[in-house]
């Protein structure tokens, strides 16, 4: 009895002895920065523990044998390793990384405020789609940003023309006139080119496209009172890519797309090219085209110098060419008759080059210049009418950029010429405008809690309108960002606009720029704002689920308003004011990604005490999506979006709808497959009633609020060469 409790004695000593302790500090792969909240998992054991404030990680009673921990933190790739017990070495702390994920849960690092800084430590609010949301968005629409800018809480696409497809975009509800769209930080698409250019650019060459809702002027001058979307260009990594992108629809639409990059040490390329064509396209035996007959061809090659550690910089250049012909089914297929004879048909040539060089004078400062020169050509014919012209534009820029943890602040200058010639009898629609403007913008973290960001810009027109007659506008600009605490933050500010007169509007493109009175800048007044906003950012992990929750809040009043009345342009006695919210809610669990947004517009026109709904606003726009995706494998998603009932120009009320889309794609190393549908309830304003009055040869269009094309299905495969 003695011997055996000895014995019992020495197993269990020995037992206790193989018990083991794994200790690890667990960090962030790109920052170094330790993971607090970070978890060590045993799945075999049932055992697992959290990290600390320091990242450390600590499990015991480990017993001998090959043991498999996982790593994970929200927002970060799982990581596995093995340890083989016991050791044979003396057990020291491990230090494991762990790499952030892509898409929403990154890090993102934004260029529109020029200091390239993380967009959650910026007091300007900026939202980002980054490559990942892109390449899904590519898959719907590869030949053009329509459906992606119209998928954006608080972004309206509007359509112009109801033949042709021509569209703007509206942010909080103001009119297109009031915002901008910049390619890598410059107006590339403007003025006479605005109705063409969402039709005109196609995602596959974008690396992320970033959005300001609210003023922007004191950032980037005149028009962009309600904000601006800034397109940014994919640029050569260190591993070359080569794609290829393939896709047709059941509209008579084909796409073909093809971007190549490459670095090597000093040099790098990229190239972009696209051919984009539809049929004729009229559903349900409709008279007038929903789609037009289109054929485009893109190409735009850049070319990249890294020079050394100090001074890079890229130039490169683009050109497009497109034939869109719309109007009645039977003209575009070349079957005129007494009856059917109305088309619209627009011929564009685009040509730009773009040049950007940084020159980096230590770890905390740099200049920067860049410029582009575009040229574009539009030919708009219609039955006995035809309406032409040439745009000559130029933007250039220098800023000097200063960056540490504490303070950061960006200085410089830009000029913007803009010249239009139209050829007679219609010359004097032709102008010549420059702006002269100078900026400064000052970001200053107080503590750890509060940042303070501060601008002020200054703008010399010529023409100058009479409200200034110097043509002196001066813009001040405040933001304030709250950390309350890791999951809380709050961001505050606003600032003043202006908006030069133009003939150039939604209006003027709906009617082909047919009997209107040219502008004169210097018997009208500039249109000026004042808009602030504010919003709320909630996000924080439920188990393996992540939250995030953004309200926001938005307020913009334009001073005497340019308005169309009787096809001449003038400033109205009153103002037009635009208020609202915002919500934003995605959730994401392991695979699964859920969405919703909802958008209230309340815009007023108040003109000699009289006021009024602003025509083409809905008040209420839902939007929602669920994904399920596995990296780099498969994607599916379902999505949905709703429009109330708005006030049409006529007077008449566009009734509510819904719309419903589904996507499935499956991706290889080397390919993907896609399919997608839209619209699969088949909403269609041409079904609810005539989108016209007057006769088949000579309509006139009403309002155009809701698809026109139905039920389209689109199918493709992208190629991943290299």
């Amino acid at each position: 009895m003695k011997k055996l409790f000895t014995t019992m004695l020495i197993l269990a000593g020995n037992a206790i002895y193989a018990q083991n302790i794994f200790k690890a500090f667990v960090k962030d792969g790109d920052t170094n920065k330790p993971l607090t909240g970070a978890t060590a998992t045993i799945t075999t054991l049932k055992k697992g523990t959290t990290a600390d404030t320091a990242g450390r990680v600590v499990i015991t009673n480990i017993p001998d044998g090959k043991i498999e921990i996982t790593f994970s933190f929200v927002g970060y790739i799982p990581k596995d390793i093995t340890i083989v017990y016991p050791e044979k070495k003396p057990a020291v702390p491990l230090e494991i990384y762990l790499e952030p994920l892509a898409g929403e849960l990154a890090e993102v690092i934004v260029q529109t405020t020029r200091t390239n800084q993380s967009i959650k430590d910026i007091p300007t609010r900026i939202e980002a789609l980054p490559l990942e949301e892109l390449d899904e968005k590519g898959t719907m629409r590869p030949g053009d940003i329509k459906m992606l800018l119209g998928e954006i809480t608080g972004i309206q696409v509007q359509q112009t023309s109801a033949v042709s497809s021509t569209a703007n975009f509206r942010i909080e509800g103001l009119d297109s006139r009031y915002t901008q769209l910049l390619k890598d930080g410059m107006p590339l698409y403007q003025g006479f080119s605005g109705g063409l250019s969402l039709l005109q650019v196609s995602p596959l060459d974008l690396n992320q496209v970033e959005f300001i809702k609210g003023s922007a002027s004191t950032l980037y001058g005149g028009g962009a009172i309600a904000g601006l979307v800034n397109l940014i260009s994919k640029t050569p990594r260190d591993k070359p890519e080569l794609t290829f992108l393939l896709n047709g629809t059941s509209a008579g639409g084909a796409d073909a797309d093809g971007y190549y990059s490459q670095k090597w040490q000093h040099i790098g390329t990229t190239v972009f090219g696209s051919y984009n064509y539809n049929g004729a396209y009229a559903p349900a035996g409709n008279t007038f085209t929903a789609i037009p007959k289109t054929d485009r061809f893109t190409l735009n090659p850049k070319v990249f110098f890294y020079i050394n550690d100090k001074d890079s910089g890229w130039i490169g250049l683009n050109g497009t060419y497109e034939n869109r012909l719309g109007g009645d089914i039977q003209v575009v297929e070349s079957k005129p008759d007494n009856l059917h004879q109305y088309f619209e048909k627009n011929i564009t040539y685009r040509f730009s080059t773009q040049l950007s060089f940084t020159h980096k004078i230590d770890t905390a400062s740099q200049i920067n210049f860049k410029n582009t020169i575009g040229y574009f050509n539009r030919n708009l014919t219609a039955p006995g009418y035809e309406f032409g012209g040439k745009q000559t534009s130029s933007y250039s820029e220098v800023n000097y950029v200063y960056h540490n943890h504490k303070f950061s602040w960006v200085m410089g200058g830009n000029l913007l010429t803009d010249k239009l010639d139209v050829p007679y009898p219609l010359n004097y629609f032709s102008y010549n405008y420059t702006t002269l403007g100078v900026f400064v913008q000052s970001t200053y973290k107080l503590t750890n809690w509060f940042s303070l960001e501060t601008g002020l810009r200054l703008d010399y027109n010529t023409p100058a309108p009479v409200n200034k007659a110097n043509g002196v506008f001066v813009l001040p600009r405040v933001n304030g960002l709250f950390k309350v605490d890791e999951h809380l933050t709050s961001r505050i500010g606003g600032g003043l606009g202006y908006k030069m007169p133009t003939i150039f509007s939604d209006q003027t493109e709906e009617q082909e720029y047919r009997y209107i009175e040219p502008v004169v800048v210097s018997n009208l007044k500039a249109e000026q704002s004042y808009g602030f906003n504010g919003d709320v950012n909630y996000r924080n992990a439920i188990g393996d689920a992540v939250i995030n929750i953004n309200q926001l809040f938005f307020y913009t009043k334009v001073n005497q308003p340019l308005l169309l009345i009787n096809n001449v342009y003038g400033n109205s006695p009153g103002e037009l004011k635009t208020s609202g919210a915002e919500t934003n809610i995605k959730l994401f669990a392991d695979n699964l990604g859920i969405y919703l947004g909802y958008t209230y517009t309340n815009t007023k026109q108040q003109f000699s005490s009289v006021s009024t709904t602003q025509p083409l606003t809905p008040k209420n726009r839902i939007s929602a999506d669920v994904t399920y995706e596995v990296e780099n494998s498969f994607r599916a998603g379902i999505e949905g979006f709703y429009n109330s009932e708005q006030l049409l120009g006529d007077g008449t009320t566009g009734r509510g709808f819904w719309t419903f889309g589904l996507l499935v794609q499956k991706m290889w190393k080397h390919f993907n497959i896609f399919i997608n549908a839209e619209n699969l309830t088949d909403q269609r304003q041409t079904r609810w009633g005539s989108i016209y009055t007057g006769t088949i040869t000579n309509p006139v269009f009403k309002d155009i609020y809701a698809p026109l094309d139905g039920v389209i299905v689109n199918a493709g495969i992208k190629i991943k060469v290299l």
